[in-house]
């Protein structure tokens, strides 16, 4: 028995070890509490401060700028409003005419074609049509145009109505020509607003881009109210930063829910040497601007609402050493036209239209582009008088 006692004894914990060892546990636990305080503290910067010295730290700003979730539609999957669309977009092919004749001694050669892509947008179907929308460059002097829709069924078509002054055409396919399958397949574009659109907003762009059939590219609005002058036509346009190749004129460009908000028209790009290289510059129509245009062309109505001046003339600039001023010289006057109406004369100089300063035949042009027949431009004309010194006079001209 007391073996037994002993043995209990030895194994009878020391009261004073344990009481050590809990205190330890106790204050380890203190201190990686009071640790884990302290750098929270310091990354919130109520203790940014550095251990060593002892001042403030210089530390980044990670602070959200604006915590209130701005609202709006983040493009990063387009693939069902692609799918959504796609059926309402075609490529067209051109044949336009570029020489005809003798090909050598006693040969009549067969006539030469230049064949050209773009693309169109389907907007409308009549009991007997379907009619497409696209860039009146792309049918310009074509002397055969076919369309080719989702379903790669190609059919001939023909011009409806064209507007050269905006760039704008509508074109036309039978119904007759198209079978069944084809007319399940397509369907008409929804037309959006395009005065809605703000920079930054998402965008797609669907086109026959080089001819080798429909592709999608995506981006943002990069400016509005871009004017872009293009063979001495000048339009306000929408710039993107979304890939606009060759082939994708007359193609849509669509909002982030796949309504038409422009027709992909225009790039800007750089060739040669020492130029500053260009890229992501792409420009559409805004389809607000020409909805009501479209809807005449549409009807067959060519728009032939641009007034003109009546003359023709050249550039000439004030560098030599005569009195001649700067501005557009006029050569001829044509007769029963609001120019010769007004008393211009060949050999005046028109140097401002509307109080505008005419450095260049666009300026002009950005004028009477916004003007109809029957309208009236102020010219301001420098004309000769018999000492072979110029004056100026204002004259009011009507355009017809």
């Amino acid at each position: 028995m007391e073996k037994s006692k002993d043995k209990e004894k030895d194994i009878k914990p020391n009261k004073k070890d344990s009481n050590k060892g809990i205190y330890f546990v106790i204050i380890v636990f203190i201190i990686i509490i009071f640790g884990s305080f302290v750098i929270a503290l310091n990354k919130i910067g109520f203790l940014s401060f550095d251990a060593v010295t002892g001042k403030k730290k210089a530390e980044l700003n990670y602070t959200t700028v604006n915590s209130k979730q701005k609202e709006g539609v983040y493009i990063t999957d387009v693939s069902e409003v692609v799918e959504e669309v796609m059926p309402s977009i075609v490529s067209i092919t051109s044949k336009t005419l570029v020489s005809s004749g003798q090909y050598g001694p006693g040969y009549y050669g067969k006539d030469q074609y230049a064949e050209g892509a773009g693309s169109g947008i389907i907007i409308s179907k009549t009991d007997t049509e379907l009619l497409v929308l696209t860039n009146n460059h792309v049918v310009d002097s074509a002397q055969e145009l076919s369309v080719q829709f989702v379903n790669e069924k190609s059919v001939d078509a023909s011009v409806k109505g064209v507007s050269e002054r905006k760039d704008v055409a509508v074109i036309s396919v039978k119904l007759s020509s198209l079978d069944n399958k084809t007319l399940e397949a397509i369907k008409i574009a929804t037309i959006g607003d395009s005065s809605k659109l703000k920079v930054g907003n998402g965008i797609i762009a669907i086109g026959n881009a080089l001819g080798y059939g429909q592709s999608v590219t995506t981006g943002v609005v990069s400016a509005l109210d871009r004017k872009v002058t293009v063979d001495n036509v000048s339009n306000k346009m929408i710039q993107i930063d979304a890939a606009i190749n060759g082939g994708n004129s007359g193609g849509a460009l669509l909002n982030s829910t796949g309504e038409v908000v422009g027709i992909n028209s225009v790039k800007y790009s750089s060739s040669g040497y020492n130029t500053a290289s260009i890229e992501g510059m792409g420009f559409a129509i805004p389809i607000s601007d020409v909805k009501d245009l479209i809807e005449e062309l549409m009807n067959g109505k060519n728009d032939e609402s641009k007034g003109q001046i009546g003359i023709e003339g050249v550039m000439v600039n004030d560098s030599r050493n005569d009195s001649t001023p700067s501005g557009f010289y006029i050569t001829k006057v044509y007769s029963s036209t609001g120019a010769e109406k007004a008393g211009l004369e060949e050999g005046n100089i028109l140097t401002k239209i509307d109080g505008h300063k005419i450095e260049s035949t666009s300026d002009i042009y950005e004028v009477l582009n916004e003007k109809n027949k029957g309208d009236k431009v102020t010219l301001t004309v420098s004309y000769k008088t018999g000492n072979n010194k110029y004056k100026e006079k204002e004259v009011k001209v009507t355009l017809s």
